[in-house]
Protein backbone atom coordinates (compact mmCIF):
# COMPACT_ATOMS: atom_id res chain seq x y z
CA UNK A 1 0.00 0.00 0.00
CA UNK A 2 1.27 3.47 -0.92
CA UNK A 3 0.07 6.75 0.54
CA UNK A 4 0.36 9.46 -2.13
CA UNK A 5 1.41 12.83 -0.81
CA UNK A 6 -0.55 16.00 -1.62
CA UNK A 7 2.34 17.27 -3.77
CA UNK A 8 1.54 14.55 -6.27
CA UNK A 9 -1.66 16.43 -7.12
CA UNK A 10 0.00 19.49 -8.53
CA UNK A 11 -0.58 20.31 -12.19
CA UNK A 12 2.79 18.83 -13.18
CA UNK A 13 2.78 15.22 -14.42
CA UNK A 14 2.72 12.69 -11.62
CA UNK A 15 5.90 10.81 -10.73
CA UNK A 16 3.93 8.07 -8.96
CA UNK A 17 4.09 4.58 -10.47
CA UNK A 18 0.86 4.11 -12.48
CA UNK A 19 -0.25 1.01 -10.57
CA UNK A 20 -0.02 -0.45 -7.10
CA UNK A 21 -0.16 -3.88 -8.75
CA UNK A 22 1.89 -5.48 -11.50
CA UNK A 23 0.97 -6.38 -15.08
CA UNK A 24 0.72 -10.06 -14.15
CA UNK A 25 -1.87 -9.39 -11.43
CA UNK A 26 -5.33 -10.67 -12.53
CA UNK A 27 -6.84 -7.37 -11.38
CA UNK A 28 -4.57 -5.32 -13.66
CA UNK A 29 -6.67 -5.59 -16.83
CA UNK A 30 -9.73 -4.08 -15.17
CA UNK A 31 -7.67 -1.07 -14.13
CA UNK A 32 -5.40 -0.49 -17.10
CA UNK A 33 -8.12 1.16 -19.22
CA UNK A 34 -8.41 4.07 -16.79
CA UNK A 35 -5.74 6.40 -18.11
CA UNK A 36 -5.69 10.20 -17.95
CA UNK A 37 -7.21 10.29 -21.44
CA UNK A 38 -10.08 7.88 -20.77
CA UNK A 39 -10.85 9.47 -17.42
CA UNK A 40 -11.45 12.80 -19.15
CA UNK A 41 -14.15 11.13 -21.27
CA UNK A 42 -15.55 8.89 -18.55
CA UNK A 43 -18.31 11.19 -17.27
CA UNK A 44 -19.71 11.68 -20.76
CA UNK A 45 -19.43 8.11 -22.02
CA UNK A 46 -20.16 6.11 -18.87
CA UNK A 47 -21.89 8.34 -16.34
CA UNK A 48 -24.21 10.24 -18.67
CA UNK A 49 -24.65 7.97 -21.70
CA UNK A 50 -23.98 4.34 -20.77
CA UNK A 51 -25.74 4.51 -17.41
CA UNK A 52 -28.97 5.75 -18.95
CA UNK A 53 -28.99 4.20 -22.41
CA UNK A 54 -27.06 0.96 -21.95
CA UNK A 55 -27.28 -0.17 -18.32
CA UNK A 56 -30.69 1.49 -17.78
CA UNK A 57 -29.66 2.92 -14.42
CA UNK A 58 -29.35 6.73 -14.60
CA UNK A 59 -26.51 8.45 -12.78
CA UNK A 60 -29.00 10.27 -10.58
CA UNK A 61 -30.24 6.93 -9.23
CA UNK A 62 -26.70 5.97 -8.30
CA UNK A 63 -26.09 9.37 -6.72
CA UNK A 64 -29.23 8.88 -4.62
CA UNK A 65 -27.83 5.53 -3.49
CA UNK A 66 -24.63 7.29 -2.44
CA UNK A 67 -26.47 10.03 -0.59
CA UNK A 68 -28.58 7.51 1.28
CA UNK A 69 -25.56 5.71 2.71
CA UNK A 70 -22.74 8.26 2.88
CA UNK A 71 -21.35 8.96 6.33
CA UNK A 72 -18.12 10.48 7.60
CA UNK A 73 -15.39 9.37 7.73
CA UNK A 74 -15.93 7.79 4.30
CA UNK A 75 -13.67 5.48 2.28
CA UNK A 76 -14.27 5.32 -1.47
CA UNK A 77 -12.77 2.27 -3.17
CA UNK A 78 -12.39 2.69 -6.91
CA UNK A 79 -13.55 6.33 -7.01
CA UNK A 80 -13.30 6.62 -10.81
CA UNK A 81 -13.48 10.30 -11.67
CA UNK A 82 -15.02 11.18 -8.31
CA UNK A 83 -18.32 12.02 -10.00
CA UNK A 84 -20.68 10.56 -7.40
CA UNK A 85 -18.87 12.04 -4.41
CA UNK A 86 -18.70 15.36 -6.25
CA UNK A 87 -22.48 15.35 -6.87
CA UNK A 88 -23.62 13.95 -3.51
CA UNK A 89 -24.83 15.82 -0.46
CA UNK A 90 -22.86 14.74 2.58
CA UNK A 91 -24.37 14.50 6.07
CA UNK A 92 -21.59 16.75 7.38
CA UNK A 93 -20.38 20.11 6.10
CA UNK A 94 -16.71 19.13 6.22
CA UNK A 95 -16.60 15.36 5.59
CA UNK A 96 -13.50 13.23 6.00
CA UNK A 97 -12.84 11.28 2.78
CA UNK A 98 -10.23 8.70 1.80
CA UNK A 99 -9.82 7.53 -1.80
CA UNK A 100 -8.35 4.07 -2.45
CA UNK A 101 -7.40 2.59 -5.81
CA UNK A 102 -4.44 0.69 -7.33
CA UNK A 103 -4.33 3.15 -10.25
CA UNK A 104 -2.51 6.43 -9.57
CA UNK A 105 -4.17 8.12 -12.57
CA UNK A 106 -7.57 7.48 -11.00
CA UNK A 107 -6.39 8.75 -7.63
CA UNK A 108 -4.88 11.85 -9.17
CA UNK A 109 -7.98 12.66 -11.25
CA UNK A 110 -10.49 12.09 -8.44
CA UNK A 111 -8.22 13.72 -5.87
CA UNK A 112 -8.02 16.93 -7.87
CA UNK A 113 -11.76 16.97 -8.48
CA UNK A 114 -12.49 16.49 -4.79
CA UNK A 115 -9.68 18.68 -3.49
CA UNK A 116 -12.14 20.92 -1.63
CA UNK A 117 -12.61 17.98 0.76
CA UNK A 118 -8.82 17.53 1.20
CA UNK A 119 -9.12 13.74 0.73
CA UNK A 120 -6.54 11.27 1.93
CA UNK A 121 -5.18 9.25 -0.99
CA UNK A 122 -4.14 5.60 -0.78
CA UNK A 123 -2.78 3.43 -3.62
CA UNK A 124 -3.75 -0.13 -2.79
CA UNK A 125 -5.53 -3.23 -4.12
CA UNK A 126 -8.73 -3.92 -2.16
CA UNK A 127 -8.48 -7.62 -3.08
CA UNK A 128 -5.60 -7.77 -0.62
CA UNK A 129 -5.63 -6.96 3.12
CA UNK A 130 -5.85 -3.20 3.60
CA UNK A 131 -3.43 -1.57 6.02
CA UNK A 132 -5.76 1.15 7.28
CA UNK A 133 -6.72 1.90 10.87
CA UNK A 134 -9.33 -0.63 12.11
CA UNK A 135 -12.86 0.72 12.60
CA UNK A 136 -11.92 4.10 11.12
CA UNK A 137 -14.75 4.58 8.58
CA UNK A 138 -18.51 4.82 8.94
CA UNK A 139 -19.16 4.20 5.25
CA UNK A 140 -17.31 2.54 2.38
CA UNK A 141 -18.31 2.97 -1.27
CA UNK A 142 -17.70 0.43 -4.05
CA UNK A 143 -19.15 2.12 -7.10
CA UNK A 144 -18.86 -0.02 -10.27
CA UNK A 145 -15.95 -1.95 -8.78
CA UNK A 146 -17.00 -5.59 -8.47
CA UNK A 147 -17.70 -6.15 -12.17
CA UNK A 148 -14.12 -5.06 -12.96
CA UNK A 149 -12.54 -7.49 -10.49
CA UNK A 150 -11.26 -10.89 -11.68
CA UNK A 151 -12.93 -14.18 -10.82
CA UNK A 152 -16.46 -15.11 -9.84
CA UNK A 153 -18.40 -13.43 -7.04
CA UNK A 154 -17.08 -15.88 -4.45
CA UNK A 155 -13.55 -14.76 -5.34
CA UNK A 156 -14.43 -11.06 -5.56
CA UNK A 157 -16.24 -11.12 -2.22
CA UNK A 158 -12.88 -11.18 -0.44
CA UNK A 159 -13.09 -7.42 -0.87
CA UNK A 160 -15.84 -7.42 1.78
CA UNK A 161 -13.60 -9.43 4.11
CA UNK A 162 -10.78 -6.91 3.60
CA UNK A 163 -12.99 -3.86 4.10
CA UNK A 164 -15.09 -4.98 7.06
CA UNK A 165 -12.27 -4.52 9.63
CA UNK A 166 -11.89 -0.82 8.76
CA UNK A 167 -15.62 -0.08 9.25
CA UNK A 168 -17.06 0.96 12.60
CA UNK A 169 -19.84 -1.21 14.08
CA UNK A 170 -23.07 0.00 12.56
CA UNK A 171 -21.24 1.34 9.53
CA UNK A 172 -22.13 0.42 5.98
CA UNK A 173 -20.41 -0.95 2.88
CA UNK A 174 -22.40 0.00 -0.20
CA UNK A 175 -21.97 0.11 -3.94
CA UNK A 176 -23.12 -0.74 -7.43
CA UNK A 177 -22.19 -3.45 -9.88
CA UNK A 178 -23.31 -4.63 -13.31
CA UNK A 179 -24.41 -8.26 -13.23
CA UNK A 180 -24.78 -10.82 -16.02
CA UNK A 181 -27.81 -12.72 -14.72
CA UNK A 182 -30.79 -11.87 -12.53
CA UNK A 183 -30.98 -8.29 -13.83
CA UNK A 184 -32.64 -6.59 -16.78
CA UNK A 185 -30.45 -6.56 -19.87
CA UNK A 186 -31.19 -5.28 -23.35
CA UNK A 187 -29.65 -6.46 -26.60
CA UNK A 188 -27.36 -3.43 -26.50
CA UNK A 189 -26.24 -3.99 -22.92
CA UNK A 190 -25.54 -7.67 -23.62
CA UNK A 191 -23.43 -6.78 -26.64
CA UNK A 192 -21.43 -4.09 -24.87
CA UNK A 193 -20.89 -6.26 -21.81
CA UNK A 194 -19.53 -8.99 -24.07
CA UNK A 195 -17.10 -6.55 -25.69
CA UNK A 196 -15.89 -5.29 -22.31
CA UNK A 197 -15.37 -8.83 -21.03
CA UNK A 198 -13.31 -9.76 -24.10
CA UNK A 199 -11.13 -6.70 -23.55
CA UNK A 200 -10.71 -7.48 -19.85
CA UNK A 201 -12.36 -4.23 -18.76
CA UNK A 202 -15.18 -6.25 -17.18
CA UNK A 203 -14.97 -9.68 -15.61
CA UNK A 204 -18.60 -10.41 -14.80
CA UNK A 205 -19.78 -13.28 -17.01
CA UNK A 206 -20.21 -15.38 -13.85
CA UNK A 207 -21.80 -12.60 -11.76
CA UNK A 208 -25.47 -13.04 -10.93
CA UNK A 209 -27.97 -11.58 -8.49
CA UNK A 210 -28.34 -14.75 -6.43
CA UNK A 211 -24.56 -14.99 -6.10
CA UNK A 212 -24.26 -11.40 -4.89
CA UNK A 213 -26.98 -11.93 -2.29
CA UNK A 214 -25.39 -15.20 -1.22
CA UNK A 215 -21.96 -13.63 -0.63
CA UNK A 216 -23.50 -10.72 1.30
CA UNK A 217 -25.62 -13.09 3.38
CA UNK A 218 -22.53 -15.10 4.34
CA UNK A 219 -20.91 -12.00 5.84
CA UNK A 220 -23.57 -9.60 7.06
CA UNK A 221 -26.60 -9.93 9.30
CA UNK A 222 -28.30 -7.07 7.46
CA UNK A 223 -28.03 -6.20 3.80
CA UNK A 224 -30.22 -5.04 0.92
CA UNK A 225 -29.97 -5.27 -2.85
CA UNK A 226 -32.02 -3.29 -5.37
CA UNK A 227 -31.96 -3.83 -9.13
CA UNK A 228 -32.28 -1.01 -11.65
CA UNK A 229 -31.80 -2.17 -15.21
CA UNK A 230 -28.60 -4.22 -15.39
CA UNK A 231 -27.25 -2.72 -12.17
CA UNK A 232 -27.43 -4.08 -8.63
CA UNK A 233 -27.31 -1.42 -5.91
CA UNK A 234 -26.32 -3.00 -2.61
CA UNK A 235 -25.68 -2.02 0.99
CA UNK A 236 -24.51 -4.15 3.93
CA UNK A 237 -24.14 -3.14 7.56
CA UNK A 238 -21.22 -4.15 9.77
CA UNK A 239 -22.05 -5.38 13.28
Amino acid sequence: MTVIQPSEFADEPSTVDPFALGNADPAHAGQAVYTKRTLRAYDTIVVRLSNSWVWQCPARRITTHYERHLATPHLDVGPGTGYYLDHSRFPARDPSITLLDPNADVLQFAGRRLRRFRPDIVAANALEPIALEPQSFRSVGLGYVLHCMPGDLAAKAVVFDNLTPVVTPGGVIFGTTILNDGVQHTRLSRKLMGVYNKKGIFSNVDDDLDGLRRELDRRFERFEVDVVGAVALFAAWVT
